[in-house]
């Protein structure tokens, strides 16, 4: 049977303008369900709607709340738990400064509004999360195959081979999406390396031998490559194109300087794609 063409999407960081650019895009691409790697919150201004639209879209029983006409409906979809959900309930001792002041805050804004059932449903929601999945034959970890919550994959890393090596063979299918990162490429077991510049694709990733790969689906929330538009991955069962889309990232950089908790360095970098 033919797989439903998934969106995946990666480091959302409470970024609203950008992930509603994403999911209305991807619907209009065909996108059926929605599979999301994790880190929803930090960084960003607005956590809460973040978290309400991925529950809904990504949830066991996905619908879309903004539904095209004549659209088919949702499919379950998939959400893992990036670093940043993990330090909500662990502690965020471990990230520097500015990531540590919008994880305090964003844990007040979990526990603020007034309607603790809701309140208490963000938290049951995030607490059930896993930071990594094998669906379908694909591995999905937020962080990397060996450490799914917190190791980087990044374009330096195919100057080296044993960190690579280590990686594939912690692998529990040909193929796995990580994020993390918010770089998107392509790393091959057999050392081609791709990194898409654009829209770009579909790329075949068939099996044969030395094909199996790690693909970083990039960021939605806060790309890091020098390239401000937003970047997901739509994956087919067999081959997966990169979406680039700008956004209103001045929009997003507004929203975050209007909390006075929350870094200017956060809003700055959306300018900058770092």
């Amino acid at each position: 049977m033919e797989a439903p063409l998934t969106a995946i999407v990666s480091d959302l960081h409470a970024n609203l303008p950008a992930l509603r650019t994403a999911l209305a895009d991807a619907r209009a691409r065909g996108a059926r369900r929605f599979w999301c790697l994790g880190d929803m919150v930090g960084y960003g201004a607005e956590p809460r709607p973040c978290l309400d639209l991925v529950q809904a879209l990504c949830g066991p029983d996905a619908r879309d709340p903004e539904p095209l006409p004549g659209a088919e409906p949702l499919l379950p979809g998939l959400c893992l738990r990036g670093n940043h959900e993990e330090a909500l309930f662990d502690s965020a001792a471990g990230f520097n400064p500015i990531a540590r002041a919008a994880i305090e805050w964003t844990q007040e804004q979990l526990a603020a509004g007034g309607d603790r059932a809701r309140s208490m449903a963000y938290w049951d929601f995030l607490d059930g999360l896993a930071p990594e999945a094998v669906l379908e034959g694909v591995h999905l970890a937020h962080a990397s195959p060996r450490d799914p919550l917190r190791e980087y994959i990044l374009p330096r890393d195919v100057h080296d081979p044993a960190k690579l090596r280590a990686n594939f063979a912690a692998m529990r299918a040909d193929l796995c999406f990580v994020g993390h990162s918010h770089v998107p490429a392509v790393y091959y077991e057999d050392g081609r390396f791709f990194r898409p510049t654009t829209t770009e694709g579909p790329y075949e990733l068939g099996p044969r031998p030395g094909s199996r790969c790690i693909v970083n689906v990039g960021s939605v929330g806060q790309p890091r490559d020098g390239d401000t538009r937003l970047s997901y991955v739509l994956f087919d069962g067999a081959t997966v194109t990169f979406v680039r889309l700008a956004y209103d990232h001045a929009a997003a950089a507004e929203r975050i300087r209007a909390v006075p908790h929350l870094p200017e360095r956060l809003a700055a970098r959306l300018y900058e794609g770092r």
